[in-house]
């Protein structure tokens, strides 16, 4: 068995650690997480998984509508729920 690395990245304010290879959705959606909250005030989330449907717009390093699930996280990178 390998060691897998962890890093951790900081999601609404928490730190949380995850590893090296996770994406941005799946880190969020481990940490039990919305990455974008809906007009009517709903949480959403990665549907596709692959970039098409772009339910999983975040915030990250303060850029909004960042598609998480394309994303692969980076130590200290700062994620955040998108309004």
């Amino acid at each position: 068995m390998r060691d897998v690395q962890q890093i951790s990245v900081m999601i609404n304010g928490r730190r949380v650690v995850v590893a090296a290879s996770t994406t941005v959705s799946a880190a969020m959606l481990s940490a039990g997480v919305a990455q974008r909250i809906s007009v009517r005030g709903e949480p959403r989330a990665a549907l596709c998984g692959m970039g098409v449907c772009f339910e999983c717009r975040a915030v990250v390093d303060g850029v909004a509508n960042r598609r998480s699930c394309q994303l692969v996280c980076r130590e200290g990178m700062n994620l955040e729920t998108q309004p």
